[in-house]
């Protein structure tokens, strides 16, 4: 069902608000979060929830280190900042888990980028699309922005 429910890799969308899913974000940050991400056009903060815990996506997120320390780590995320992705997901799977303490993800693997205001995000969902990294389902859907109901 999740299958037919994502959206081709040409199709981002921008998740906004989703800190009370995610373990308090706005208390950490006192805005919202921005992700970009080839995952279902509605989604709600117990649907990303759940797949966070389910590990059918990888939510990578791309601000820096020192941000990550300063403002807290997403819970269930991997940070690799942004001038890493592309040499990241092109690494070989031992060094990718060797640096990043997790497994590579494949290309056909739902990735979501996070940042703090979504402009690093989407170069880095640019980036991963670029290098082969989708899950194409439904390509004759346009663009759309990802609707986060509470």
């Amino acid at each position: 069902m999740l299958a037919r429910r994502v959206l081709g890799a040409s199709h981002r969308a921008a998740l906004g608000s989703v800190e009370a899913a995610l373990g308090g974000l706005k208390s950490i940050w006192g805005s919202s979060q921005h992700f970009y991400s080839t995952l279902p056009k509605d989604v709600t903060y117990r649907e990303l929830k759940n797949l966070l815990n389910s590990k059918n996506i990888m939510l990578i997120d791309v601000r820096e280190t020192w941000e990550i320390l300063e403002h807290g780590k997403i819970p269930g995320s991997i940070n690799i900042p942004l001038d890493e992705v592309s040499e990241a997901l092109q690494m070989n799977p031992r060094d990718f888990k060797e640096k990043y303490h997790e497994v590579k993800p494949s290309k056909s693997d739902s990735l979501v980028f996070s940042c703090f205001a979504g402009v690093r995000s989407k170069q880095a969902m640019n980036t991963a699309l670029s290098l082969g990294f989708n899950r194409t389902v439904d390509e004759a859907k346009e663009n759309s922005s990802l609707g986060i109901k509470g």
